[in-house]
């Protein structure tokens, strides 16, 4: 059963088997400017820790993606945002993003993070700012 659905068709999924891993690979590896050669194992990974939004068009194909890494209870990180090209501009990607958020607040999640070079305005409609105190975060980053 879908997590939403819209009238004209439209739907997104949490079942991490409906999502088209090949799909969402080549969108990564080849298009994502986050994830530029990203291996399949690892996307197949990531799907299995995380829990996924998948939206889908009225025939079933995937057309965009997120998934949160979270606990499910305080803290989620959201990632791999993916919209295809053909629909960006369309107010699908901000209808997938919001439902996530929704979602995860539903869940209890206090702190939602992420990180992105270029999407500011489109993260700021959900409440996103910047780290008010970005000194107290650290990292550890593997460059590769």
């Amino acid at each position: 059963m879908a997590l939403a659905a819209r009238p004209d068709g439209y739907e997104i999924d949490t079942d991490p088997t409906r999502v088209d891993v090949d799909l969402l690979h080549r969108w990564l590896s080849t298009d994502a400017y986050w994830a530029m050669g990203r291996g399949k194992d690892v996307v197949e990974r990531s799907i299995a820790g995380s829990l996924n939004f998948a939206l889908y068009a009225p025939g079933g194909a995937m057309v965009a993606f997120t998934r949160a890494i979270t606990d499910r209870a305080t803290y989620a990180y959201l990632c791999d945002v993916y919209v295809d090209r053909a629909i960006r501009g369309t107010g699908l990607g901000t209808w997938l993003v919001g439902t996530a958020v929704e979602h995860l607040r539903a869940l209890g999640c206090r702190r939602l993070m992420l990180a992105t070079a270029d999407a500011h305005g489109l993260y700021a409609k959900f409440g996103f700012t910047p780290l008010t105190k970005p000194n107290d975060w650290m990292q550890i980053r593997a460059e590769t």
